[in-house]
This record gives C-alpha cells, structure tokens and sequence, in this order.
C-alpha cells in the first residue's frame, strides 16, 4: 500500500508561482510514473505533468509546458511541481498519483492518489 499527501497549494495572483510537493510513503517497487493531475469544478480530472521514477524522464501537457517543472528526490520519496507563470485557468484542485502501467496520461491508469490540494489564481 502506499499513500501520497500532497501539500503546497494556496491563493497566489496571476504570474506567480507556487510549488506542490507530494510526500510518498509505503511500499513501492520497480519503475514507476508519478503524476501531477488537476480538476476544476464540474470538470474531469486533466493531465499536467509526469516523471518516471527511476529515470527521471518528464512529460508535460501542452497547457502547462514552458511553465511547469515536475521533479523528485528519491531520497525523500517526494515529487514535486514548480509552477511558475501561473494564470487564472490554472485554479484547480492539483493531485498527484502513482501508475504502474505504462501510461501516464489517464487517471484510470493511475493507481494510488493523494487527496488534492487547492491551488487558486486570482486575475
């Protein structure tokens, strides 16, 4: 079992920056992805950014590239998300998960997830 808590999020006006961390702790195994995902109200949960564990290779959605960093530190079983340049559109509850499959792009793909935290921008 393993458990995600993120933290991190806030109230920030527009061109500001924030960093998400979310602290793992648990059993994992092998090569991973972790992600960052966000929902906004009456929306679906959407993909911003993942990093494989072991290797640190990144993907980012297009929405978010050029002003989001994802990270880890394996010591500290951490991933992090730099957001810089932040704009209204980005207020949404963020996440972050774990997937074991090779996919890294859908939720259902995903197989732990912390709690969330709410990240707001004000115009």
């Amino acid at each position: 079992q393993v458990q995600l808590v993120e933290s991190g999020g806030g109230l920030v006006q527009a061109g500001g920056s924030l960093r998400l961390s979310c602290a793992a702790s648990g059993r994992t195994s092998g090569n991973y992805f972790m992600g960052w995902f966000r929902q906004a109200p009456g929306k679906e949960r959407q993909f911003v950014a993942a990093i494989t564990w072991s290797f640190g290779v990144t993907y980012y959605a297009d929405s978010v590239k050029g002003r989001f960093t994802i990270s880890r530190d394996n010591a500290k079983n951490t991933l992090y998300l730099q957001m810089n340049s932040l704009k209204p559109e980005d207020t949404a509850v963020y996440y972050c998960g774990l997937s074991y499959s090779n996919s890294y792009i859908y939720p259902v793909n995903y197989h732990y997830w912390g709690q969330g935290t709410q990240v707001t921008v004000s115009s």
